[in-house]
């Protein structure tokens, strides 16, 4: 039994005895993804987004519901005094009272004062149990300009970092897989109509960071794997990307679980159970845009960054070169082939003179013993001695 039988996975994937075909079925990812950012990008246009009262101004109610109205009775008793669109959300404390947030459009101050005695009246409370706050447009308005403008300048300097620490290729790559994993957070807020909020906001600004974190590791490892390759004629330029992807696949799935725990308890314990509507608005867009990240660093950046340096004529001229000396037998075969037919015959396949080829051993042969004169058939000692 060969020892890569004794390993792991986690071995065997890190020392290229195992792979994932990552690269080799980057289109099957390409479509995936395309569709993914169609249908988000359709929901952004054509449905729009529910923005809070701090983006589009308006009025917040807050009433204690001891009564037990339901969020649709609720609506519909708003939407019959003539206000449109009402937010209705259920909020839960830790001592177990609830209650609901109503947000309107901006209302005059008489239309509030109506709203909040009619709000008392069906909630069976007081005027004074019934809180309201007004924030104008113009607040919202400033906070989505800063939010853009912050927005902008975060992806021109880490352009400009990843182009100085990597290449220019790289940091387009890395872009590209940033973008898509905005276009897929802000998405699901659009299609799920979760209400943005400031909260939403920083959530995103922070899957920004590490989403780009995750691919950074990434392309280190390709850049370490690839440094100097176009001289030698072992493997392409995808082969080396695709090994740097498996050598950090788990590393990054183990990174992106251990992240997405804690975010999760935040989404489904403290958004779904308690009620909390500032963490769920947190939570999603934090639980989405660390999945979508860790997709996008192995599945879609690195595979970018391969199709972009094959198109190279240098790179060019190393895939030929490969392609030819495996031909005639003298350039090891693919990593994934190499791992899809291991076995007992795999050391056959691999040519004898490449970097993996295995050697053989030879069985040590007993050496011959030392023979002395054969004594003539029949002969016997006669146990007489000669005088």
């Amino acid at each position: 039994m060969s020892d890569a039988k004794h390993h792991g996975i986690v071995y065997r994937l890190y020392h290229g005895e195992t792979t994932f075909p990552l690269i080799q079925r980057r289109k099957g990812f390409y479509v995936a993804s395309l569709l993914l950012v169609l249908v988000a990008a359709g929901s952004m246009v054509f449905r729009g987004f529910n923005l809070g009262v701090e983006f589009k101004g308006g009025v917040r109610f807050t009433v204690p519901n001891s009564a037990k109205i339901s969020v649709e009775d609720t609506r519909t008793f708003i939407e019959s005094k003539g206000f449109k669109d009402p937010i209705v959300q259920t909020l839960n404390s830790t001592s177990g009272a609830k209650s609901l947030r109503i947000e309107t459009d901006p209302l005059t101050v008489k239309e509030t004062e109506d709203l909040a005695n009619a709000l008392a009246t069906k909630f069976k409370v007081t005027s004074n149990d019934v809180t309201s706050d007004s924030t104008g447009s113009s607040w919202g308005s400033d906070v989505s300009k800063k939010a853009l403008r912050g927005l902008i300048i975060f992806l021109i300097v880490v352009t400009f970092y990843i182009w100085i620490r990597f290449e220019l290729k790289m940091a387009a790559a890395a872009m590209i897989a940033l973008i898509h994993d905005l276009i897929l957070a802000a998405g699901v807020y659009s299609i799920l109509g979760f209400v943005v909020t400031p909260s939403t906001v920083v959530a995103l600004l922070t899957v920004l960071g590490y989403s780009l974190y995750d691919t950074v590791v990434v392309f280190d490892k390709v850049a370490e794997n690839t440094k100097g390759i176009e001289k030698q004629s072992q493997r392409t330029y995808a082969e080396a990307a695709e090994l740097a992807v498996n050598q950090t696949f788990m590393r990054s799935i183990n990174t992106s679980l251990i992240a997405l725990l804690p975010v999760s308890g935040l989404l489904f314990v403290g958004a779904l159970l308690l009620g909390a509507g500032t963490l769920k608005d947190l939570a999603l867009a934090l639980f989405v845009g660390l999945a979508s990240g860790a997709y996008s660093s192995l599945f879609l950046a690195t595979p970018l960054l391969s199709d972009l340096k094959e198109r190279e004529p240098q790179y060019q001229q190393l895939h030929q070169r490969v392609l030819d000396r495996r031909r005639t037998g003298k350039a090891p075969v693919r990593l994934s082939q190499r791992s899809a037919n291991a076995g007992p015959d795999a050391a056959a396949e691999v040519p004898a003179d490449s970097p993996v080829a295995t050697t053989t051993t030879r069985t040590p042969t007993k050496p011959k013993q030392q023979q002395g004169k054969r004594k003539p058939k029949g002969s016997r000692p006669t146990g007489k001695r000669k005088r």
